[in-house]
């Protein structure tokens, strides 16, 4: 049955790498004349972009505040991933489950057409059957994370026979897909620490595995940020294995910020950093930037500084105040910001991303290889460096070391890196002759990565014809 105008309800996992790729699938979708109810809780809304007027008769974002926890159960104001120390992730699960009745009351009262939901919200899928309400399920990641994920297990066993786990062992072998064979593993550190995480059961009573599959057995076709440009082998793939309708939304990148800044007089740290930038050599800098999920200890936040040091590249370091750090002076090693004056600046605090990595004096990103940064930063066809740490971030990185996209920073058995390999890498990728071709194939994925049309007309289009024409049609 078609409809010109659905309605979806968004229920993405509270972590701002989930929620921020579905709020622009709820944007996007807007665009489209689709309306959306986009459900979290209070402070994870509020801390959402503003959106545009025009838009905001498509798009209801829907606060739902966690219950009355017990002191300590999450620390005070918590709402996401970002807000916690890694000990708490269960409690924050066990809290997210708990919205499940207000989420069941509001699908019941609204009765969408569909329900786009994330890997966490597992019990969508009775109230989708209750309330016939069929269910498409986003990835976040991109096909290569979810083929390799979804190969090594038995999805159609999925809550029911923990025989079929994979070990460690087995997420550091790459896979032969039959007509292709990947290159990408986790390393052994990492297997051990993603094993644990996603297959291994926690304290909320099932592994985000078992969240996954379930969804994935139930839901009506799968949406992926992705597109067959880029890794088209992987999607045909991931199709295989599922054997489920998967359509690539496309990459849905960033709107890019106008060329023209707005200029305060007040001496605000945005004109520090663009003064900064203007000054600069075009594709000079490295943009350093790790995000707030990534909490790095101070071993690692210091061999990363003296790494830039020794590289003698110009940098820019958007670097968000370590837990650790009793000051702003403390999160660096002594001396640095002063020995680095000349050529680099470090931004202590939120900055302006997107309008960073679009400055013409920008040619290179040292990261953590996280899917969303990625096509924010390969749009502008800078140069990767990637020096990956949690999730899916060191399959992203093979990938691109993969497609000769980027070079990642060499690793110790122990997980350790040092500054002379962040040195050495910076300085293949950013200026050396052998790093010619990284830098050419970067400034050619800019054409697929930045290709609004593309992704936008192309691909959602395909998706906002799918949604508008397999409404179900309720015998109530």
């Amino acid at each position: 049955m078609a409809k010109d105008h659905p309605h979806v309800v968004m229920l993405p996992w509270s972590a701002f790498g989930h929620m921020m790729p579905f709020f622009q699938l709820s944007i996007a979708l807007a665009k489209a004349k689709v309306h959306v109810s986009f459900i979290s809780t209070p402070k994870n809304i509020q801390r959402l972009p503003k959106i545009s007027p025009d838009l905001q008769p498509f798009i209801h974002l829907v606060s739902i505040p966690f219950p009355a926890l017990a002191s300590g159960f999450l620390p005070e104001g918590a709402e996401a991933t970002v807000d916690i120390p890694f000990e708490k992730m269960d409690n924050l699960k066990i809290a997210y489950d708990l919205l499940q009745q207000p989420i069941k009351q509001f699908i019941g009262d609204q009765l969408p057409d569909w329900i786009i939901v994330d890997f966490s919200a597992h019990w969508a899928v009775e109230i989708g059957k209750e309330f016939g309400v069929p269910l498409v399920y986003f990835s976040v990641f991109c096909a290569a994370t979810c083929v390799f994920l979804t190969s090594l297990e038995n999805i159609s066993k999925a809550n029911t026979d923990h025989d079929v786990l994979p070990s460690p062992e087995s997420l550091t072998s790459p896979r032969d897909f039959g007509t292709f064979r990947s290159t990408i593993a986790y390393r052994k550190h990492e297997a051990v620490d993603m094993h644990a995480g996603f297959y291994e059961l926690n304290d909320s009573g099932i592994s985000d595995s078992d969240r996954h599959n379930k969804i994935l057995l139930a839901c009506q076709a799968v949406a992926m940020r992705s597109c067959n440009e880029f890794e088209g082998e992987y999607l045909e793939a991931y199709k295989n294995k599922i054997g489920k309708l998967v359509i690539p939304t496309g990459l849905l990148p960033p709107e890019q910020p106008s060329a023209k800044r707005e200029i305060s007089s007040d001496g605000s740290p945005n004109n520090v950093i663009f003064d900064w930038l203007d000054k600069q050599k075009p594709k000079s800098v490295v943009f350093v930037g790790f995000g707030s999920e990534c909490k790095l200890s101070k071993e690692r936040v210091f061999e990363i500084a003296h790494g830039l040091e020794l590289s003698e590249l110009p940098f820019l370091w958007a670097l968000r105040k370590p837990n650790w750090a009793n000051s702003e002076a403390d999160a660096l090693p002594p001396g640095f910001v002063e020995r680095t004056s000349e050529k680099g600046l470090v931004c202590l605090g939120w900055v302006p991303q997107m309008e960073i990595l679009g400055h013409p004096s920008v040619g290179g990103s040292l990261f953590h290889s996280g899917w969303g940064s990625v096509i924010e930063t390969l749009q502008f066809g800078h140069v990767l460096v990637v020096l990956p740490f949690i999730i899916d971030q060191p399959l992203n990185a093979r990938l691109l070391v993969e497609k000769d996209l980027a070079v990642e920073v060499k690793r110790r058995e122990d997980e350790s890196f040092c500054k002379d390999d962040i040195a050495k890498t910076l300085r293949h990728a950013m200026v050396a002759e052998e790093g010619e071709k990284l830098r050419s194939n970067a400034r050619k994925a800019a054409k697929v990565f930045g290709d609004h049309k593309l992704h936008q007309d192309h691909y959602f289009g395909q998706f906002v014809h799918y949604l508008k024409n397999n409404v179900t049609r309720r015998s109530f």
